[in-house]
């Protein structure tokens, strides 16, 4: 079974096996695992983590948010 881990403003972590596919449904190479899938935005790398997150004081939400608060 996959994990998919929330780094505080940081990445997804992506531990374990798991196909990754673009908008048109061609599968998307994984370089190494395990991974990290940019949450920031600015990855020149997309949708891989470059560190970018940590050169533009990303700030994530690391907390879901239940429905009755939405």
């Amino acid at each position: 079974m996959a994990e998919i881990k929330i780094l505080n403003d940081g990445p997804l972590l992506v531990l374990g096996e798991v196909k990754l596919v673009d908008s048109e449904g061609n599968e998307v190479q994984i370089p190494k695992s395990p991974y990290a899938l940019c949450r920031c935005g600015g990855s020149v790398s997309k949708p891989f983590c470059d560190g970018t997150h940590s050169k533009i004081g990303f700030r994530g939400a690391e907390e879901a948010v239940k429905e009755s608060d939405v």
